[in-house]
């Protein structure tokens, strides 16, 4: 540091600032700096950066590091009475608490809450990254937080995002789909069928039914059905089911309803004896289904392992390179299934 602060002909300090992008130093100086730093082989080390970066916001009075949980979902309650989000919250706190992190929770689209005064608010707390929890329908963040994504490192759970893409952690769909169909065969089941909301499939790239499609792809053709995505029609009208079970006649239903189970009970069929049933999101709430363990809660603790690796790391704003880290499900016997046909 000191090396590089005598060929720039500036204090030790105005480095540290420059290399730290801090805004303090003007853009030319700090571009100045990094070329000299680089031509004189400066390599930043991440954990002594991070560790530096503690001790200086304790000496500022500032809070322990904390990371910012942002329920970018419509409904403000969705971190405790949504069907799937409080697993990914739970994730999140058990493994921050672990690494010594505190958490603070945001809704983007609390009425009094704008880009501004979030980012005061962050900079105050000493955020040092952000988690995104909640995302749903089109995926696409609130533009009006923008500047969010270029300040602090961030990590999306449960999908992908696009515009802009960031880093995320999810369960993996695809692998979870073609596990189930794996099984299903292993069951003794014959004509597998899958019944999707379309909108969820769409919100997860398609994934759900290209495991699906991939377990049926060395089927022969009259064992391979096709997907039923009329989920939100049938609610008004069960016909529109009926017609696809009579046609095709599935032995198992792969879904994320419960409400599928009501369906067939209101056309006559009992479950598991005349078509098994397999939860694709399987709840512990509901140990009497069987399916697979999407394991939300490890997608939570991926998250947070991924934004402290970014934060140790001193990477912020939207990557050009999004990683992506997938957790696998496992297997869960239950009632809705025949154990060995």
């Amino acid at each position: 540091m000191s090396d590089i602060a005598r060929e720039a002909a500036v204090s030790k300090n105005t480095v540290s600032l420059a290399l730290r992008e801090d805004p303090q130093i003007p853009e030319r100086t700090r571009k100045r700096i990094r070329k000299i730093a680089e031509q004189m082989g400066y390599r930043r080390n991440p954990t002594v950066a991070h560790l530096m970066a503690e001790l200086r916001s304790q000496s500022n009075g500032l809070p322990r590091a904390t990371i910012a949980l942002l329920n970018v979902n419509e409904r403000s309650d969705a971190f405790i009475k949504h069907p799937t989000i409080p697993n990914y919250v739970a994730g999140c706190r058990r493994r921050a608490e672990r690494l010594g992190y505190g958490l603070d929770t945001f809704w983007v689209y609390d009425p009094e809450l704008n880009e501004e005064r979030l980012l005061r608010i962050l900079k105050t707390r000493g955020i040092r990254g952000i988690v995104l929890v909640g995302l749903m329908d089109d995926k696409q963040l609130p533009e009006k937080f923008s500047g969010l994504w270029h300040h602090y490192p961030c990590v999306v759970t449960g999908v992908r995002t696009r515009a802009p893409a960031l880093s995320f952690a999810c369960s993996d769909h695809h692998i979870l789909t073609l596990r189930a169909f794996e099984k299903a065969l292993e069951l003794g089941y014959r004509r597998p069928g899958l019944v999707l909301d379309r909108g969820i499939d769409q919100l997860v790239e398609g994934r759900f039914t290209a495991g699906y499609q991939t377990g049926q792809s060395d089927r022969p053709k009259s064992r391979q059905l096709p997907p039923f995505y009329q989920v939100k029609e049938t609610g008004k009208d069960r016909k529109i089911f009926e017609m696809w079970l009579e046609k095709h006649k599935p032995d198992v239903i792969f879904t994320l309803y419960n409400d599928v189970l009501t369906w067939l009970n209101e056309l006559g069929y009992q479950v598991p004896s005349d078509i098994g049933l397999i939860q694709l999101e399987w709840r512990a709430e509901e140990p009497e289904w069987a399916g697979m363990n999407q394991h939300n809660e490890l997608v939570g603790e991926a998250a947070i392992d991924m934004l402290v690796s970014k934060i140790h790391s001193g990477e912020s704003g939207v990557p050009p390179y999004p990683r992506a880290t997938l957790i696998g499900p496992t297997w869960v016997d239950g009632e809705t299934v025949n154990q060995k046909i």
